[in-house]
C-alpha cells in the first residue's frame, strides 16, 4: 500500500490562502490606473482580469493606440480584455465569480448588472477629495480653481456620477508649481497605496462607508480644446494656473504672428500694466514677458505646431519674436481661415 502523502503545515497554509484569494477584476486605461494595477499584482489578492479600453487611433498620425493598462497587463502576462462595452463581456464575467472590481479610470459607465455581480461591489480611486470635483477632470479643474489641497477617495461605486460611500480619503497639497502631469502622478501612487491597504481587510472597510454630503459636490467638466485657448483679458494668476492645469493634455495655446503657439510652462510676472493684453513687454532669464490684464505672465517653455517644445530663449531665437509683437485670440486668427 502507497504511504499516505505527507504535507507540511506551510503547504497546508499556503493551499488554504490560495483558495480563500480574493478574486478581482481590475478595469482601467491611462496612465493613472498602472499604479493600482501594480499595486494589485503585488498583493496576495487572484487578479482574474483585467479589462481596458479597445485601441484607438490616437495622435496627429492617427495610429492606433494601446492604453497604458493594455501595456502594462501584456508585460505581465496578465488575462486581458477590451470589450466596446463591459456589459457584452457579461457572461464572462459571471463565469469569473468575483469579490471585487477595482476600477481606476476605465472610461465607460457601469450598469447596475455590474455594479451587483462582485459580491463586495465595485471600488473605485477618485482623483479628488468627493464630494468636490466629481466628473472627468478633478485633477485639471483642481489646479484651475486654485486650490491648495487635494487628494484621492476610495469610493463603493453606485450608479451615479461619483456618488457612492466613501471608503477612504488621503490628502496632498496643491503646490504652486504643480501642473496635472505632477499632481496626478502623484494622486495616483496615493490612490493605489490606499487600494492595497484595503484588500487587506475589505470587508471591514466596506462595512465602515460613509455616505458623501451632496450639498457639498462639485464637478470637474471635462477638458475641451476650446476652452485651452488662452484669454490674455484674464487676470495673470488665471492663465498661469490654466497653464499647469492643462498640461500635458490639452495643452494650453495662442496664436502669434499667424502661427500655432503651445504654451507648456509657465510663471507669474510682475504687476506691470504698460501694453494691451497680450503683448510682448520683454525677453528675460525667466521667458517671455507677457502682458495680462493686471500683470504679466513668463512663458518658459513652448511649442510651435508640429514642432518639439523649446526653451522660451531657443524658441525666442528660432521665431524672431521681439517686445511689441502680440498674442491673438483664437477667433482672430480662424477668422482669417
Amino acid at each position: 500500500m502507497r504511504a499516505p502523502l505527507q504535507y507540511s503545515p506551510a503547504h497546508i497554509q499556503r493551499t488554504v490562502s490560495e483558495r480563500l484569494a480574493l478574486r478581482v477584476v481590475f478595469a482601467g486605461t491611462p496612465s493613472f490606473a498602472v499604479p493600482a494595477l501594480q499595486a494589485l499584482m503585488r498583493s496576495s489578492i487572484e487578479l482574474v482580469a483585467v479589462y481596458t479600453q479597445p485601441d484607438r487611433p490616437a495622435g496627429r498620425g492617427r495610429r492606433i493606440s494601446k492604453s497604458p493598462v493594455k501595456l502594462a497587463a501584456r508585460a505581465s502576462g496578465l488575462p486581458l480584455r477590451q470589450p466596446l462595452r463591459l456589459d457584452d463581456d457579461l457572461d464572462f464575467l459571471k463565469s469569473l465569480a468575483p469579490d471585487l472590481f477595482a476600477v481606476v479610470a476605465y472610461g465607460q459607465i457601469l450598469s447596475a448588472e455590474i455594479l451587483n455581480l462582485p459580491r463586495l461591489g465595485c471600488i473605485n480611486i477618485h482623483a479628488s477629495l468627493l464630494p468636490r470635483w466629481r466628473g472627468a477632470a478633478p485633477i485639471q479643474r483642481a489646479i484651475e480653481a486654485g486650490d491648495r489641497i487635494s487628494g484621492i477617495t476610495l469610493m463603493r461605486m453606485d450608479q451615479g456620477l461619483d456618488t457612492g460611500d466613501v471608503l477612504r480619503q488621503i490628502e496632498t497639497p496643491i503646490s504652486d508649481i504643480d501642473s496635472a502631469a505632477t499632481l496626478g502622478t502623484r494622486l495616483a501612487d496615493l490612490g493605489a497605496d490606499a487600494l492595497a491597504q484595503l484588500l487587506v481587510a475589505p470587508e471591514a472597510h466596506i462595512g465602515q462607508a460613509i455616505p458623501q454630503n451632496p450639498l457639498q459636490a462639485s464637478y470637474a467638466a471635462k477638458l475641451t480644446k476650446e476652452e485651452s485657448w488662452l484669454d490674455w483679458t484674464q487676470p495673470a494668476v488665471t492663465l498661469e494656473r490654466q497653464i499647469r492645469a492643462y498640461f500635458p493634455i490639452p495643452l494650453a495655446r495662442s496664436i502669434l504672428l499667424d502661427q500655432l503657439v503651445i504654451v507648456h510652462s509657465a510663471t507669474l510676472g510682475s504687476n506691470t500694466l504698460s501694453a494691451a493684453p497680450g503683448t510682448i513687454i520683454g525677453l528675460s532669464q525667466e521667458g517671455i514677458q507677457v502682458q495680462t490684464i493686471d500683470g504679466t505672465i513668463n512663458l518658459s517653455t513652448l511649442q510651435l505646431a508640429g514642432r518639439k517644445p523649446v526653451s522660451a530663449k531657443s524658441f525666442v531665437n528660432g521665431f524672431s519674436v521681439r517686445p511689441g509683437q502680440r498674442f491673438s485670440a483664437a477667433k482672430a486668427f480662424y477668422a482669417k481661415r
